[in-house]
C-alpha cells in the first residue's frame, strides 16, 4: 500500500484490519475517503506501526467470509440477513430503552438525555427508511449483478439510468448516519454510565455502543465493498 491509500482501502482487505482501524480510533467508515498516513498522523499513530498491526492479524479463516472476493448476491444476502436484521429488531427495543430512561431520568440530565433521544430518533427512522429502499430497489438488482457476474453474462439494465445513481444515494444517507453515530458517542461521553445509572440506563448505553459497532461494519461492507464493485461491474 501507498501513502494514497484510504481507510477505505485499508477496510476493505480484511474484518480484522477494520477492528484494528477501530481499535485506534480511525474512521473508516465515513471518514473512509482520508489517505490511511494522514488519518494516523491526525491521531498522533505511527502509520507503519498500524500497518504492521494490520499485516500480523490472520487472514480471514473459515469463521470470517473475505467479502472482497464474494459474489455481490451473497453480499446482499449476509447483510440483509446480519446487519439488517440486527437492526430491524434492536432499534425498536433501544427506542423503547430510551423512552423509559427520559420518562424516568429525562429531569436529572435534560439537555443531554432530551438530545440523545432526538438524535436517536431521527436515526432510527432515517435507517428504517434507508433499509427498505435498499431491501425493495436497489439490492434486488444487485443481486442480478451477482448472478450475471458468476455466470459470466452482462449486466441486466436498470430503471434508474445506472446503479451508481442510487448508490449514491445511500452513501449520502450513510454519512448521515455517521453523523449522529459521532453525536451519540459525543452526548454519552464514549458510552461512559452517568452517576445515575439504573440497570435500564446500562442497557441503553451499551446498546447504543453495539449498535454503533454492527452499524460501522455494514456501512464498510456497502461502502467499500459492495457499492464500488457493482459500479465497476457496471461499467465493466
Amino acid at each position: 500500500m501507498t501513502t494514497t491509500t484510504t481507510l477505505a482501502d485499508v477496510a476493505a482487505t480484511s474484518l480484522s484490519a477494520v477492528r484494528t482501524l477501530e481499535r485506534h480510533g480511525l474512521d473508516y467508515c465515513c471518514g473512509g475517503k482520508q489517505s490511511f498516513d494522514e488519518a494516523c498522523a491526525a491521531k498522533g499513530l505511527k502509520p507503519e506501526s498500524v500497518m504492521q498491526e494490520i499485516e500480523r492479524t490472520p487472514r480471514p479463516g473459515a469463521s470470517e467470509r473475505d467479502w472482497q472476493t464474494a459474489p455481490l448476491d451473497e453480499i446482499v444476502k449476509h447483510i440483509v440477513a446480519t446487519h439488517h436484521e440486527y437492526l430491524k429488531a434492536e432499534l425498536p427495543a433501544l427506542g423503547s430503552r430510551m423512552d423509559k430512561v427520559l420518562a424516568v431520568h429525562g429531569a436529572k440530565d435534560q439537555q443531554t438525555l432530551s438530545r440523545l433521544g432526538d438524535v436517536f430518533g431521527s436515526l432510527r427512522a432515517e435507517m428504517e427508511m434507508h433499509m427498505h429502499k435498499e431491501e425493495s430497489m436497489l439490492f434486488p438488482f444487485l443481486e442480478q449483478y451477482g448472478r450475471a457476474e458468476t455466470l459470466g453474462r452482462p449486466v441486466p439494465p436498470v430503471p434508474f439510468g445506472s446503479v451508481a445513481n442510487p448508490i449514491g444515494t445511500m452513501e449520502r444517507e450513510h454519512e448521515g448516519a455517521g453523523e449522529a453515530l459521532l453525536e451519540i458517542r459525543d452526548l454519552t461521553g464514549g458510552f461512559a454510565y452517568p452517576s445515575y445509572a439504573c440497570s435500564t440506563v446500562r442497557a441503553l448505553f451499551d446498546g447504543l455502543k453495539a449498535m454503533e459497532a454492527d452499524l460501522h461494519v455494514h456501512i464498510h461492507l456497502e461502502n467499500n465493498i459492495l457499492f464500488p464493485r457493482a459500479i465497476a461491474l457496471e461499467r465493466g
